[in-house]
């Protein structure tokens, strides 16, 4: 039985697989990940796009939404990917930070909007809320697993992060 091969992304990093066994993962607050794959290839990948706030750093931010999201295209194109093949998945935006700016759904609306632009489908989102979420995404088929991250509150009165549910978008 082969066992996954697991690649972590962190902020501003992305990756691109091919196989069955390659599983992309990320931890996400506000910012979005965009899971983008080309099924009859077998080739997928996704980025873990970092912003910053739209005040004084609004022309850095586009920037880095920018690059995030040519860096995975051209990830997948290099590695046989057909851009008219490629269909899109994104999950994040969360507004992690009640009181402040919501830049988390900026952050999923600029995603949405690029791949329109670009003529990618966009085949399914789980985007804002106010929960952290934990993505897997099976860069061969194009499956994700979503599990939200949430407080529990035990004696002591500590917060412990734990699993909350779990989505899987086919």
């Amino acid at each position: 039985m082969n066992r996954a091969r697991r690649i972590y992304i962190g902020q501003g990093e992305f990756a691109v697989d091919r196989g069955d066994d390659a599983v992309v993962y990320t931890l996400l607050g506000s910012c979005v990940s965009a899971c983008i794959w080309d099924l009859e290839r077998g080739v997928g990948g996704m980025n873990h796009v970092l912003f910053v706030d739209d005040s004084t750093n609004a022309a850095s931010a586009f920037g880095h939404g920018v690059n995030g999201m040519e860096l995975l295209i051209n990830g997948l194109l290099r590695r046989g990917g057909i851009r008219g093949a490629l269909r899109a998945k994104v999950f994040g935006g969360a507004r992690m930070v009640d009181g402040l700016s919501d830049q988390g759904a900026r952050n999923g609306d600029f995603v949405c909007a690029y791949l329109d632009r670009e003529g990618i489908p966009l085949l399914g989102s789980d985007l804002g809320g106010v929960r952290a979420r934990r993505i897997e995404f099976w860069p061969a088929s194009g499956r994700a697993k979503v599990k939200y991250l949430q407080d529990e509150f035990h004696e002591e009165k500590k917060p412990v992060p734990a699993l909350g549910a779990t989505t899987e978008l086919f």
